[in-house]
């Protein structure tokens, strides 16, 4: 079946019970048995839950694995990966990676005795030159949060698979819909589900896809060990917007297309980073690996000044901490979601503002950044 059809049907079959089309919620702890040992699939609800069922059984078809894992959030998606590293081996990030994985690995992690490296986005290609035989992870982001930048996963992939390393690419920007990692040579691919996934800003939530059994039998034992589970109406919320994913990730790149056209055309605006842009360095990879460009877009101003006052002018475009929604929101990442990357090489400029385009009208998107980028005339 195509996507759009396994988005609504797949995991998803009517209730056996009681022919309900919509997935039900089971709010239950646990599960009665028939006796020791003998039951109908579930036995407690943080190992398993029907509803999370339907969820891991639709988004792994969406991502083409054979096995997904769903989790309570993006960063306990992050952490249960993380136990897959031990103490002194290391883990290779792209530089410009989300706020919230930075804090994770240098004030979690790094100080218990893991190692962590960062590689610019445009160093990738000599990947092959920074792995060693401790690295157990390479860890991409494409297209990245927030500069935007591509990274070519098959040659991340080769590169770290010929090191000895697994290869994690977090695919929240794009969504299954617009890029299968796993397609690309990726050995698990992470979500947000917060984000494009659940596309409604109203639910927390994480997923993990792989297609490796070895793999995949470690993430649900490290599920059920760790216990960083969706509860089941997260679950229920997160099918829910899947079913939808389809048309609203159209409407994103339409918008976003849009949006970043205009821009470009600004004087007060120095630079637009988008990869549907011919100008963008990553442009022809992501032709090649994604179907569309996505609903994100990142410029840089005259100043962070200039970008600080920017995102408190805008009316439609919602200034949040945030991504993916069906509503527009505009952000400062070097004093929002990249606050804890402030010291870091490689910590976001300060002129940077960052969009998410929602499903609006496009023409009253850009008239209100339009508004918004017109400055106040200074005081005679």
């Amino acid at each position: 079946m195509d996507f759009e059809t396994r988005a609504i049907h797949e995991g998803q079959e009517p209730d056996p019970a009681t022919g309900a089309l919509t997935t039900p919620i089971y709010q239950t702890s646990t599960f009665a048995q028939e006796a020791v040992g003998k039951h109908k699939g579930y036995e407690y609800a943080r190992v398993s839950n029907p509803t999370r069922t339907a969820l891991q059984t639709c988004l792994a078809s969406l991502e083409n694995a054979a096995y997904g894992i769903a989790f309570s959030s993006g960063l306990g998606a992050t952490t249960t990966l993380m136990h897959l590293v031990n103490p002194g081996e290391r883990v290779v990030l792209i530089a410009d990676v989300y706020g919230g994985v930075y804090r994770m690995t240098s004030q979690v992690y790094e100080p218990k005795g893991y190692v962590f490296d960062y590689v610019p986005a445009d160093e990738f290609p000599s990947l092959r030159e920074r792995l060693d035989e401790r690295t157990r992870i390479v860890w991409i982001e494409t297209p990245s949060n927030p500069m935007l930048n591509i990274v070519d996963v098959r040659a991340a992939a080769d590169a770290a698979h010929d090191a000895g390393a697994l290869v994690v690419v977090d695919n929240t920007f794009a969504s299954p819909y617009l890029q299968n990692p796993l397609d690309l040579g990726a050995d698990i691919v992470v979500h947000s589900t917060t984000k494009y996934l659940g596309g409604h800003s109203d639910v927390i939530g994480g997923f993990a896809a792989t297609n490796d059994p070895t793999i995949a039998d470690r993430l649900y034992f490290l599920q059920k060990s760790l216990g960083a589970v969706p509860g089941p109406f997260d679950a229920w919320l997160v099918l829910r917007g899947v079913k939808t994913l389809a048309v609203r990730m159209q409407r994103h790149c339409e918008n976003a297309r849009r949006v970043a056209a205009w821009l470009g055309e600004q004087p007060s605006v120095e630079r637009v980073l988008y990869p549907g842009l011919p100008s963008h360095p990553g442009h022809e990879i992501a032709k090649r690996q994604m179907r569309d460009f996505g609903g994100m877009i990142s410029f840089l101003v005259e100043s962070e000044e200039a970008a600080v006052e920017l995102v408190a002018r805008t009316k439609i475009w919602k200034l949040a901490e945030s991504l993916g929604g069906v509503e527009s929101m505009i952000e400062h990442p070097a004093l929002m979601t990249h606050a804890s990357t402030a010291e870091a090489p490689f910590a976001p400029p300060k002129n940077l503002v960052r969009l998410s385009a929602g499903i609006e009208s496009a023409n009253d998107l850009v008239a209100d950044l339009e508004q918004a980028l017109v400055r106040s005339p200074a005081p005679a």
